[in-house]
């Protein structure tokens, strides 16, 4: 009871039992329609048996013309409501928390699905980012404005659905990434040039939610610290800097934010998130799906396909990444807490009891957000109540989940930590098995 990690972490107006939070993570697993399935609940159910104080959804899109990837459930309209319910009523079984995070792509849209194939997604600008190729339309300011709306009626619905809370995905290169970063957002208007424009429409959505949901209900956002937009061989500028991720974090907490989600990285994936090494093999396979989407697409193809470029791509992957992998935005997440008074979440690779105890002692977070590790060991919070310091079999950050995640479900893709290749597919089968959901 005396664990830093096992104390219970107060917000303005939620309580979770540790702190410990499943970060957004998921896989295409939902209908086409963006109606939500029982592998969904059982995705979400076993985080929740495993121990986590509280769940931060996948990205549930509040627009079916702002979707990320097809497949994942969504909340646009009021129909969605009764299944969001019953995610929530599964995961509250173990006394966890359920925080829906709400998205937009912008134009990183991964695959664009057949209602959107025709049409290019509404971004901060025109023009392509420099990854995939991935094309946008700047919006107008009447489309800004009925894009507030759109989170605001989708949090009203993640609200009535009981959901414990939402986060505002801000980060990692999706829509509003777009808008507030200074190498991506080239507007003229209100909505750029100066950091106070570039997160005006941020800070908009924030208000509208507000007016929405009430002042008692809890809202986070995630956001970058810092872009290192640098990061990429042919993006020019390092975007927005630590301070600008400082002053945006007051911002937030003035208008109104219970909490802050730290990331970094100008768009996903990214060279620090998730940090380690650049799948290509795994990449050689998956990837094709990404061809129609970007227009540097097929390139980037050709050098995954060869072996022989295998380590081109590694390298110039690698070459700016931070030795260190665990706790990867600690340093920028420590200058974000010493700011506000809200609490700060970190993000960033953690799966050792040890390195998140210390960055709780020190106050560097108030809590960590775990994707890929426990993805590789659900039931990690378990082992660390009952005094381990990592799981026996940790992930390896090989990143092969990243790279199935475009057209398999998503799980553990790394053979090495499983008895043999059937026993991988079994656990990553497993959340299709409906008998797994509480009815």
């Amino acid at each position: 009871m005396d664990d830093p990690i096992f104390q219970p972490l107060h917000f303005r107006h939620l309580t979770v039992k540790n702190r410990l939070f499943r970060s957004s993570i998921s896989g295409r697993i939902d209908s086409y329609d963006g109606s939500g399935t029982a592998a969904r609940i059982n995705w979400e159910k076993k985080f929740a048996r495993g121990g986590v104080g509280a769940i931060i959804s996948s990205h549930i899109p509040v627009d079916p013309s702002q979707r990320i990837l097809p497949n994942y459930a969504m909340i646009d309209r009021d129909e969605q409501i009764p299944f969001w319910r019953e995610v929530v009523k599964n995961v509250h079984q173990y006394d966890c928390k359920f925080i829906g995070q709400l998205s937009m792509s912008g134009r990183q849209q991964d695959i664009k699905g057949v209602e959107n194939k025709h049409r290019v997604p509404l971004s901060s600008v025109d023009g392509w980012e420099h990854f995939h190729g991935l094309s946008g339309k700047a919006m107008n300011q009447k489309q800004i404005a009925e894009s507030v709306l759109t989170f605001a009626r989708a949090a009203g619905r993640a609200r009535q659905a009981g959901m414990d809370g939402i986060e505002l995905h801000a980060a990692n290169g999706y829509l509003f990434t777009q808008f507030l970063s200074s190498a991506i957002n080239k507007r003229s208007d209100d909505y750029g040039g100066t950091l106070e424009n570039r997160a005006r429409f941020l800070l908009e959505v924030v208000g509208a939610i507000r007016q929405e949901v009430g002042a008692d209900y809890h809202l986070q956002v995630k956001f970058n610290a810092a872009d290192y937009h640098n990061d990429y061989v042919l993006n020019v500028g390092k975007g927005n800097t630590l301070v600008e991720g400082v002053q945006v974090a007051k911002w937030l907490e003035q208008a109104g934010v219970d909490a802050l989600h730290v990331s970094v990285g100008s768009q996903f994936p990214h060279p620090r998130n998730p940090c380690g090494p650049f799948p290509a093999e795994s990449a050689s396979v998956t990837y094709p799906s990404m061809i129609p989407s970007g227009k540097l697409s097929f390139w980037n193809y050709l050098l995954f396909r060869y072996k022989l470029s295998w380590p081109l791509v590694i390298w110039l992957w690698a070459r700016r990444q931070p030795k260190i992998r665990e706790g990867i935005n600690l340093e920028e997440c420590r200058a974000i807490k010493n700011a506000v008074t809200i609490p700060v979440l970190c993000t960033g690779g953690f799966q050792t009891a040890s390195v998140i105890r210390a960055a709780l002692v020190k106050k560097d977070c108030d809590g960590v957000s775990i994707a890929r590790p426990l993805m590789a060991n659900p039931n990690l919070p378990l082992l660390f109540a009952e005094g381990k310091d990592q799981a026996p079999k940790p992930c390896t950050y090989c990143n092969k989940c990243l790279a199935h995640v475009l057209v398999d479900p998503l799980g553990c893709y790394d053979e090495s930590r499983f008895e043999s290749y059937e026993a991988m597919m079994d656990e990553i089968m497993n959340i299709f098995r409906d008998e797994n959901v509480l009815l």
